[in-house]
């Protein structure tokens, strides 16, 4: 934990050494790493919405005797993290481009609230295909706008502060489980909201699920902002301190599971084979995201933005494009993900509508490992066309609302 504060104070310090040097700023703000990380961790993302949407159910993907499934399960947990925490550093660099604070407040707060419509309505649509308003999740979508909204005031205190609350929500959550919302009363469901996943009572005749709770993810994106000013220097210190905050993360991590003393509700267990024992270790939850959880997920995407630095190629090039256009690819996977179900399960067993809704799945529904794999990789390929349209787009426009999309 020293480490990561340490790192996190002298980004701090440096932030007001670089506020007014507007060209190093805009250097950073045009970093490839962030986007190619970003790229791949929507690439990821998408299997595990192929899983959702394609796979068999009445299964458990956390199960560490069948390590196909928890794998392709497991390696999609890096995703919510690392877009979350990137999306924190690109508000330090929107900023540090010469905006004042008010006015990154201010971007942030309208974006924020953009994201929660946009998961209420365009999104919800997407995952339900139904005009009934009566279902609601609070997805990441909806948990990234809230956490922009947080941070729109954060960002008028000074960076060690933010550190500061961003490691208090990331490590100190845990504390917070023995609290249950049935204890409450009348404050359950902003329990729910804030910390303990579930079905709050939203209003008479609707249904909320909340899977991603607001109080470690408000951090995570605290946890960001603070480190940005790391991305305004020399791409050779950059390299450096991201790979020496990543590795001492991992490290971190390792050696808290190890102890099965605090950072997860589940401890990790010894099993006939090493590779289920292995997989218990990394078995961390992710409702809500554990401090073991992301510090699994985290420090190696630390490692990976530093590792990203010295990347290039066309492979390179092609995953950046999804890193680009994040929102715009987000709604048209999950869209077109959705249509390609309804027409499987017309296909197979004569009747989509069990996928309208709340999406339960027909019987004799749903494709194993492989079908799921391809269907993945047939829907990543399908949308770099579209994606790379889209990139060219926001590139060549520069109205303000472009930055909305």
């Amino acid at each position: 934990m020293t480490v990561v504060f340490e790192t996190f104070r002298r980004g701090a310090s440096f932030a007001d050494e670089v506020a007014v040097n507007k060209s190093a700023a805009t250097r950073a703000a045009r970093i490839s790493s962030i986007d190619l990380l970003r790229g791949l961790v929507m690439i990821v993302m998408a299997l595990d919405h192929t899983r959702d949407f394609f796979a068999t159910g009445g299964f458990n993907p956390r199960d560490v005797t069948d390590p196909a499934l928890f794998l392709t399960r497991w390696i999609t947990h890096f995703c919510a993290p690392t877009f979350i925490f990137l999306a924190g550093i690109s508000a330090f660099l929107y900023g540090a481009q010469g905006r004042e604070t008010r006015v990154v407040s201010r971007f942030l707060f309208t974006r924020g609230v953009w994201l929660v419509l946009l998961e209420l309505t365009i999104v919800r649509l997407g995952w339900s295909f139904s005009i009934h308003f009566n279902h609601f999740l609070v997805g990441v979508i909806f948990t990234t706008g809230v956490s922009m909204i947080a941070l729109a005031a954060l960002v008028y205190l000074p960076r060690w502060t933010i550190a500061a609350v961003g490691l208090i929500m990331i490590g100190g959550h845990n504390m917070l489980d023995g609290i249950k919302g049935a204890q409450l009363g009348a404050a359950a469901p902003l329990w729910t909201l804030l910390h303990q996943p579930g079905h709050p009572d939203a209003a008479p005749g609707v249904d909320a699920t909340v899977l991603y709770t607001l109080i470690p993810w408000v951090g995570v994106m605290a946890a960001g902002y603070a480190l940005g000013p790391v991305f305004t220097r020399g791409r050779g210190a950059r390299m450096r301190e991201l790979f020496v905050l990543g590795a001492g993360v991992t490290v971190g991590f390792v050696l808290v599971r190890a102890t099965n003393l605090y950072g997860d509700p589940a401890p990790w267990t010894m099993h006939d084979n090493l590779l289920a024992t292995v997989l218990s270790f990394v078995n961390c939850e992710k409702y809500p995201p554990s401090l073991l959880y992301l510090g699994m997920t985290l420090g190696p995407a630390l490692m990976l933005l530093a590792a990203f630095e010295s990347v290039h190629g066309p492979f390179t090039r092609w995953i950046t494009i999804f890193g680009r256009v994040p929102l715009f690819y987000y709604i048209a996977h999950i869209f077109l993900l959705h249509a390609l179900a309804l027409l499987y399960a017309w296909t197979l067993v004569g009747d989509p509508t069990a996928l309208i809704g709340s999406g339960h799945k027909p019987a004799g529904y749903g494709l194993g490992l492989i079908g799921v794999y391809a269907v993945w990789l047939a829907v990543v390929t399908a949308l770099y066309p579209l994606c790379r349209w889209f990139a060219g787009v926001k590139r060549r426009h520069t109205e303000w609302w472009w930055s909305y999309l």
